[in-house]
């Protein structure tokens, strides 16, 4: 919690230089804004510092609050799925989910019925017990389907991740804290990782176990920023005629990310200026190694949110918890303060903190509080969760988080 504890002052030249140096805030955990304390060059003594607000975005926030039906019928799908019989005992649904969550299990099956059906209800012998429907149990045979299809891109992205590493391994505990984030199986080790030794091999370093990357490949080396390039004229601004400022911050050039600063957001002239001078600003790529690099070279520090980045696109709904980021904090030289950097891009990233815990997400990847591109598995579940009565198109990615085996 030392994050929420945190106060640092700045000065207004500072305030203006938000990707060269970085600034220190501090969370209202009741408001949930991001505040940060300004301290204006003034003469007058004893004046206190103006607070900055963190812009919220509400479709952003709802991403978060829409995961959590889809979330909940997703998990006893898969804990019907294990069970031998196909349908789970009504008495024992405590002890696969806990006295607390149970009534929030019997909550999801009594408000959709299309989705699970209760045997066994008052003068039947049998005790009760839940199972799925005909309808949903045809949507769930398709998970297999999907699977296939996934694991291609989970090769690929489990090599990018270690490519993306200094050493080109990784703890094996730091990547199952994403495995639900990345579309990984429960067994990935066995039915991923072992199944691929050209690509994987996983050894103890430092008494723990790691996954190291068996062989480099350069045509991997391409970030999913490089591969969303537009084909448009490099070094232009989006919008506008050669030597005017971008409105938006967007930049059209080889260096550039794409921006969406949010509603209410008033950026000055200088502040613009500054953006577009670090859109221009070329960096080394994020496969790069990083001790190559000094952590306080502006180069470095851009190269840095470009490696951010590259980690959420690798996920299936382009976001993670910050403790999930910080996980990777070692192998791949995030910044100190790895909460500031991603506050002071909030073109880039947004930060919310409507769920367990605060979580970021990749803006770029969202229409409103809709995920643009969806991954076969991801497909699938939506298929699932549609019989809740939610269009498929509106229905949250966020119920990734949990894995239907």
């Amino acid at each position: 919690m030392r994050n929420f504890k945190m106060h640092r002052y700045l000065t207004l030249w500072q305030l203006h230089k938000p990707y060269g140096i970085s600034k220190t805030g501090v969370f209202d955990a009741l408001s949930g804004y991001m505040r940060m304390q300004i301290a204006h060059k003034s003469s007058t003594l004893g004046r206190k510092p103006k607070k900055k607000v963190y812009h919220r975005v509400h479709e952003l926030d709802r991403v978060m609050e829409l995961q959590k039906k889809p979330t909940l019928i997703l998990q006893l799908i898969s804990v019907i799925q294990s069970q031998k019989t196909g349908s789970l005992l009504l008495r024992d649904l405590e002890k696969e989910v806990g006295f607390v969550q149970k009534w929030n299990y019997m909550a999801v099956i009594e408000k959709y019925p299309p989705i699970f059906r209760v045997l066994g209800r008052q003068g039947e012998k049998s005790p009760p017990a839940v199972t799925l429907t005909e309808k949903a149990k045809k949507i769930a045979a398709l998970e297999s389907e999907a699977r296939l299809k996934m694991e291609p891109i989970l090769v690929r992205n489990l090599r990018k991740l270690l490519m993306l590493s200094v050493d080109c391994r990784l703890p094996l505990e730091t990547i199952e804290s994403i495995a639900t984030e990345l579309g990984l199986p429960s067994d990935f080790k066995n039915s991923v990782i072992l199944k691929y030794p050209q690509f994987f091999r996983l050894n103890e370093f430092n008494g723990r176990e790691h996954l190291h990357l068996e062989s480099w490949d350069s045509s991997l080396a391409v970030t999913a920023r490089e591969e969303r390039l537009p084909d448009v004229p490099v070094g232009q601004p989006q919008g506008t005629g050669k030597n005017k400022i971008s409105k938006d911050g967007n930049f059209y050039g080889p260096y550039a990310f794409r921006l969406n600063f949010p509603v209410g957001f008033r950026p000055n002239m200088s502040y613009l200026e500054e953006v577009q001078r670090w859109q221009k600003m070329d960096f080394p790529s994020p496969y790069l190694n990083a001790r190559r690099f000094e952590a306080a070279d502006p180069k470095a520090r851009k190269r840095a949110v470009a490696v951010l980045h590259e980690l959420l696109s690798l996920t299936m709904e382009k976001r993670l918890t910050s403790a999930q980021m910080d996980a990777f904090h070692f192998e791949y030289r995030l910044p100190a303060r790895l909460l500031l950097c991603l506050i002071k891009h909030q073109g880039i990233f947004y930060v919310t903190n409507k769920g367990v815990m605060s979580t970021v997400i990749l803006k770029e990847a969202y229409d409103g509080s809709n995920l643009i591109y969806k991954c076969p598995l991801l497909e699938f579940r939506d298929k699932l969760v549609a019989l809740m009565g939610r269009k498929e198109g509106s229905s949250c990615a966020g119920a990734s988080s949990s894995v239907v085996n």
